[in-house]
């Protein structure tokens, strides 16, 4: 092809052409063969148009080794727990989406394993396919502490609005982990999973009407109910001596420590309401409540209602009575005997002379008197215990440590009360000992001289 308009600056010639042969392409003179220009590699390719670097190369981009690896976890999970295609789907999804995100790039393999068993769990309770953290946990072999922070997480930068599971919708889903079939035990041992799974769903709602629920992990709530419905639905004598590890070893789950208090708590629950069958003619025990289980589920709420009546009325004498004691001991006088101690009499004396917003102590004050009535506030019992059904916060309160006064500057010149003065007085005990010790220091540095 020849260059129109331009001409060779050796010959003058005309005749110039294009010279294709070599990868970068010139324009020759052909007279004189002296080369009129150069093209650029940069700004003049050769052979057309740009061409982009997947084009040239013919590879496509791999994904991560690690991102692979998640998918395949992720996928495991979804087989094991046999939950459908698009939780599946879901799951590996949100897996692809967390994992390219800057908050869980940079973060060790194992945090990445548990984002894989969150992405699942995320998926089951937005399709409504109901498991627990826990179970997710064991899964993963992981702590469920750490589950639980990488789940919160990846739903808050993933913007997900993961519904709340409700402990009754999981007791089904969790009967099923519990080999009690024909298959795995004996005929006088085994239970139909439907027969288990709707019976132990009555006692968490019993549990949950009596707030034994509240605030506590579902996992060992779950099993001390289905522990419980076992039991009832056939109590024969070789069902009653099976202890909570047996079963869990017939049943092939691991036990949990904290489900025996959850049965201890509902033992009690039954045997409240049991004492008000009016059929029941013997003493109801947690030793044979499990008998009277069929009974108290049927008739639950009339068993509540006639149980709180029955308690409150017992509240209400209890109170008449020891207000009537209370009244007598009021209208006799009292009278200062020779025998009474001056510990008694102090305290008379200090109830009328001491007004309740007075700030002042006297000097003479007991400490084993300020001590008795501090004990005395802190044991004071709480509304939970003259009620029948209590929150466990309530009933079994934990011990609130005392604040600590904040610090402040000592000059040296703060007034020092007496009760600080009493405490750094020593006992005759010390002073002795004080003097032993002042006695052998003296004796030392005289030998020492």
């Amino acid at each position: 092809m020849s260059g129109a308009g331009v001409s060779c600056p050796g010959c003058g010639s005309s005749n110039i052409v294009d010279d294709d042969l070599y990868s970068q392409a010139q324009m020759v003179c052909v007279d004189c063969g002296s080369v009129v220009s150069e093209g650029v590699l940069a700004h003049d390719p050769n052979g057309g148009s740009d061409v982009s670097y997947s084009w040239t190369t013919a590879v496509t981009r791999k994904p991560c080794v690690n991102l692979v690896k998640g998918l395949q976890r992720v996928k495991a999970i979804c087989r094991i727990l046999r939950v459908n295609k698009e939780i599946e789907d879901l799951s590996q999804t949100y897996y692809k989406q967390a994992y390219q995100h800057q908050t869980f790039i940079k973060v060790s393999l194992q945090k990445k394993e548990v984002l894989a068993g969150c992405c699942v769990l995320v998926s089951c309770r937005l399709l409504n396919w109901p498991i627990t953290m826990a179970t997710m946990s064991c899964l993963l072999d992981a702590d469920p502490m750490v589950v639980g922070v990488v789940y919160q997480e990846m739903v808050k930068v993933l913007r997900i609005e993961a519904p709340i599971v409700n402990v009754t919708d999981v007791v089904e889903a969790h009967s099923q982990e519990y080999k009690i079939s024909l298959l795995h035990v004996p005929e006088q041992l085994a239970e139909n999973s439907k027969d288990l799974a709707k019976r132990a769903v009555a006692l968490v709602e019993l549990a949950a009407d009596t707030w034994i629920v509240t605030g506590r992990k579902p996992i060992p709530i779950m099993m001390a109910a289905i522990y419980l419905a076992w039991q009832s639905l056939k109590p024969s004598k070789q069902r009653l001596k099976f202890t909570l590890d047996r079963f869990c070893q017939i049943a092939k789950v691991n036990k949990h420590r904290t489900a025996l208090k959850r049965i201890t708590e509902m033992k009690e629950v039954l045997c409240k309401l049991g004492r008000e069958i009016p059929w029941v003619r013997e003493e109801v025990t947690p030793d044979n409540v499990v008998r009277q289980v069929d009974d108290i589920l049927k008739n639950r709420y009339a068993l509540l209602r006639r149980a709180l009546r029955t308690h409150e009325d017992a509240l209400q004498a209890e109170d008449s009575v020891t207000e009537e004691v209370a009244s007598s001991q009021a209208s006799e006088p009292v009278e200062h005997t020779p025998n009474a101690s001056a510990v008694e009499l102090y305290g008379l004396n200090s109830e009328r002379t001491q007004q309740p917003g007075d700030g002042n102590e006297s000097p003479c004050t007991a400490p084993e008197l300020q001590n008795d009535s501090q004990e005395s506030q802190e044991s004071a019992p709480n509304w939970g215990k003259r009620m029948l059904f209590a929150p466990p916060c309530v009933t079994h309160p934990k011990r609130r440590r005392a604040g600590l006064p904040g610090l402040q500057d000592v000059n040296g010149d703060e007034e020092i009360s007496d009760s600080e003065i009493d405490s750094y007085i020593r006992t005759p005990r010390e002073a002795r000992e004080f003097a032993l010790t002042q006695k052998i220091l003296s004796l030392s540095e005289s030998e020492k001289s």
